[in-house]
């Protein structure tokens, strides 16, 4: 009596024989195999619907220049507009599927349009931040007055004098900031300090638009 043929397959021209020892170490291979490339389509999805969720956020500017495709404008316009948490997920949900399907240069172009915007607003913070420092330092000290004009001769030097006066003049004492301090309150501002500061941070802004636009001449001269 002849044996019945063993089923099996050919890997590499050796024969595997289902339920061999071979066998159930390939099939092991191949559903590790599988099962890292389903985690990293499913990484990838999770990537793609945060991406997402931060285009929500993205300056109309940076938004408008993307050209992005009606349906997932659409959906993202409608992601906004919906404030109950489990429509707002699956809406959500819908943008993820929707983002899966640009291509890659579009999401890369996404990524760079939310790094443009966090990196205006990291120079934003630190603007803000050296005008609150040279407002004080203007009020504090006399000197600081002549290196602030030769930083930036454009001031108005009148206005920039007439609200140093008028913000020192203005400053609560010491005994006022005690008793503010006492009772849990930040001491008064006058309306010429917070006007100094205005000014001040016009300044810096300015210039630093200006040097970042001389820059960007200079790349494109490059190109």
């Amino acid at each position: 009596m002849s044996r019945k043929p063993k089923k099996g397959y050919f890997v590499k021209g050796q024969f595997v024989a289902e339920g061999s020892e071979l066998d159930l170490q390939l099939k092991a291979e191949l559903k590790g195999t599988q099962d890292a490339s389903r985690t990293e389509l499913k990484r990838e999805s999770d990537e793609l619907q945060d991406l997402g969720k931060e285009l929500l956020t993205l300056r109309t500017d940076l938004f408008n220049r993307l050209g992005l495709p009606d349906k997932l404008a659409d959906a993202l316009a409608e992601a906004r507009r919906i404030t109950n948490f489990e429509g707002k997920r699956r809406q959500m949900q819908y943008v993820g599927k929707l983002m899966r399907k640009l291509e890659p240069a579009v999401v890369q172009a996404v990524r760079d349009a939310l790094d443009e915007q966090r990196s205006g607003s990291a120079k934003e913070k630190l603007a803000l931040h050296q005008a609150e420092q040279w407002r004080d330092r203007l009020i504090a000290q006399d000197g600081a007055q002549a290196e602030w004009i030769d930083l930036y001769p454009d001031t108005d030097i009148q206005q920039l004098r007439a609200l140093i006066r008028q913000a020192r003049k203005d400053a609560p004492t010491a005994h006022e900031a005690t008793v503010a301090q006492s009772q849990g309150q930040a001491p008064r501002k006058s309306r010429a300090y917070r006007e100094l500061f205005a000014l001040v941070r016009a300044q810096i802004s300015g210039i630093a638009a200006e040097e970042e636009d001389a820059q960007d001449g200079t790349e494109d001269g490059d190109d």
